[in-house]
């Protein structure tokens, strides 16, 4: 099985994440296609292949080297997005894409004019959804460029390299990929997630992130006697919303610049409540931002009242940049492997989060890798074969490199 066939082979299992369960893994459709993959990994010759409770894979390759080598992974997530049906997904391939429109199915056009990336993979080949769903690149491109490596280093046994290790694991569209997963039996000096988009993407740098609650409590008088007595719980919402730095939300900001995001409203005159997610990728700013938020709802307790304003603000992740700095060398090997593939390297923060950010604090430093895939979330989503061909083959490099990391 090629690179090709195996990813469209996985773009068959309906493998969507649900932010409303409480179970791990999130639905129970995750683990078909993880029992699925578990065998594949035993089939293609990996050693202390195991799958625990949760859904969580590890796998190894072992060394063929006497030296002592690094122990270094790969990980990717097998989720696909809430945000689009990943189910019943049709792939079909379009082959040497001419740079004009494609016609996904009826209706339903894919245009250069739209989506502009298009023109940046003319002349290569495309594997592109019909429209309805999905594809499924975010991640399972990454897993079959993962996969396929392995089995690209167990055939070709020429090339050096020491214990490598491989991990795929459910929930990260909704947050959870990270949770459980076991670093301690992963193993590894450090690792990189294959969950990047185009080709060349090198992320070491993310966002710091909390969320907000903001909880407003009224008082309801009939609103032809309210002079004095009232007090308006929705209508005081929308003046904490307007006390935020206006110029300071995703859709007035880029690359560095952090933001306050409302990202849900609920209210009426005795109850409401304003949801915010919290960004910077400068820490002592990230820190700034909370402190204005909690300013904010004191402000409005000394104009209305004491209790009519709750903020609760709890952190959710990190800036996975502090804990890779210490160990340059997690990147420069990246660096020069992408390089040495021909591969220009596109280094950029992500303006988001990754699993890799969640493991890197939990003692595993983790970059992101290009998986190829673009357009993630929607209908619309392709990858080019190619750019997961030059994914896979950076894997490889990566762990011959590490093989002549020591010498």
């Amino acid at each position: 099985m090629n690179l090709t066939e195996r990813f469209i082979n996985y773009t068959k299992f309906d493998t969507q994440s649900s932010e409303e369960s409480q179970t791990v893994p999130s639905t129970q459709k995750q683990l078909v296609f993880a029992k699925y993959l578990k065998e594949e990994l035993e089939k293609e010759g990996l050693s202390d292949v195991e799958m625990d409770e949760k859904g969580y894979i590890y796998a190894t390759l072992k060394s063929n080297s006497k030296k002592q080598i690094p122990t270094i992974g790969f990980i990717s997530h097998y989720d696909t997005s809430p945000d689009c049906s990943g189910k019943d997904v049709n792939p079909r391939i379009v082959e040497n894409y001419d740079g004009g429109d494609i016609v996904l199915s009826e209706g339903i056009v894919s245009s250069p004019a739209k989506f502009p990336e298009l023109l940046q993979h003319k002349g290569e080949d495309l594997i592109v959804t019909d429209g309805h769903t999905l594809l499924g690149a975010d991640d399972k491109a990454g897993i079959a460029e993962i996969v396929q490596a392995m089995v690209y280093l167990r055939q070709h046994p020429e090339i050096e390299h020491g214990d490598i290790r491989v991990g795929f694991n459910p929930d990260e569209e909704i947050g959870m990929g990270a949770h459980h997963f076991d670093v301690e039996k992963f193993g590894c000096e450090w690792a990189y997630t294959m969950d990047g988009g185009d080709l060349g993407e090198l992320e070491y740098e993310n966002f710091n992130a909390a969320g907000a609650k903001i909880s407003f409590t009224g008082v309801s008088v009939h609103p032809g006697y309210a002079k004095g007595k009232m007090i308006n719980a929705g209508r005081i919402a929308t003046e904490f919303a307007q006390m935020l730095p206006q110029d300071e939300t995703p859709e007035t900001t880029e690359g560095y610049q952090g933001f306050f995001h409302l990202t849900g409203m609920t209210g009426g005159i005795e109850k409401a409540q304003l949801s915010y997610i919290i960004r910077d990728h400068d820490r002592s700013r990230f820190e700034e931002r909370k402190r204005l938020v909690a300013q904010t709802a004191e402000k409005v307790n000394e104009k209305y009242g004491a209790g009519v304003c709750e903020a609760v603000i709890n952190d959710q992740y990190y800036n996975m940049k502090e804990k890779i700095d210490p160990q340059q060398h997690v990147i420069d090997l990246v660096l020069r492997a992408m390089q040495e593939e021909g591969v220009s390297p596109k280094v950029q923060p992500i303006r988001g989060g990754t699993d890799g950010a969640q493991l890197s604090f939990k003692g595993l430093p983790c970059p992101n890798i290009f998986a190829g895939g673009v357009n993630f979330h929607g209908p619309y989503e392709f990858v080019s074969v190619q750019v997961m061909e030059k994914a896979m083959m950076t894997i490889v490099r990566l762990c011959q490199l590490t093989a002549e990391y020591n010498d």
